[in-house]
């Protein structure tokens, strides 16, 4: 697959329309990386014109933020700013709400301003402009479809339509669970949680959100985070009888749908 980086892309003269953040878990959790591949594939679907920072790409600094070391996370936040005013970076695109929630709302006070969009808002923009086309009779017709609200895409940007109005495009049937959009549950990941034992208590966030899920007999569950994704995933394993239900980004089902 052809993915542009940006330094190249600049030695050439040129400049990308967009900058695809891909963040710590694209990049490296194996089964995340499925979904950066997904979106790449999509915007070389497309003709998007956009680069990615390769390796000059570092971790936005959010866990150290949510787990209370400020210091680190000022000095992560710092070089990436740098890294991305140095080339004149003004849109960023990314499919991780951690890292969309850090761009967007938490660079600002540090001298990083840009344009950042969640990965779910832009394909919704671009079916809008009809650059996105469904193949007809797509993996997904006919299947039953829920989808879990991210936290920092949900309540904390308040973006609860772009994701389900991508899933609208498909020939599937969409159920939503009990506790959606502001009411929704987390996955259990949040705050840094991700990388930590639980809390105590009766039953783990992850099980709690994904039997929730499951009550709705649906093929797929549709996430729109990396994170949430891995949550959920687990979830469904530690129910031996559902087996059957994929946990998918929107990104995977939009990608495989074209």
């Amino acid at each position: 697959m052809n993915v542009p980086a940006m330094a190249e892309m600049m030695m050439n003269g040129e400049a990308p329309d967009i900058l695809f953040w891909v963040g710590c878990a694209g990049s490296f959790d194996q089964r995340a990386q499925k979904i950066t591949k997904a979106f790449a594939t999509i915007l070389n679907k497309v003709g998007i014109k956009y680069a990615i920072l390769g390796k000059e790409e570092a971790c936005t600094g959010d866990p150290a933020r949510r787990a209370g070391n400020e210091f680190l996370f000022q000095m992560m936040a710092y070089n990436n700013i740098q890294v991305l005013n140095n080339y004149g970076i003004k849109k960023i695109v990314t499919a991780c709400p951690h890292c969309f929630n850090t761009l967007k709302n938490e660079y600002p006070e540090l001298g990083g301003n840009y344009e950042v969009i969640h990965h779910t808002t832009f394909l919704q923009q671009l079916i809008n402009e009809g650059k996105i086309k469904l193949k007809e009779g797509g993996s997904f017709k006919g299947k039953r479809i829920t989808y879990h609200d991210s936290c920092y895409l949900g309540r904390a940007n308040n973006i609860y339509e772009a994701p389900r109005k991508v899933l609208e495009i498909l020939d599937a049937e969409l159920v939503e669970m009990k506790r959606c959009r502001t009411n929704g549950l987390c996955c259990g990941a949040g705050g840094a949680q991700m990388f930590k034992e639980d809390e105590p208590g009766d039953k783990r966030i992850n099980i709690e959100r994904t039997d929730e899920a499951l009550k709705l007999k649906p093929n797929v569950i549709a996430a729109a985070c990396p994170f949430c994704n891995t949550m959920i995933t687990d979830g469904v394993k530690n129910r031996e009888k559902e087996q059957d239900v994929q946990v998918l980004d929107i990104a995977e089902i939009i990608a495989a749908s074209i």
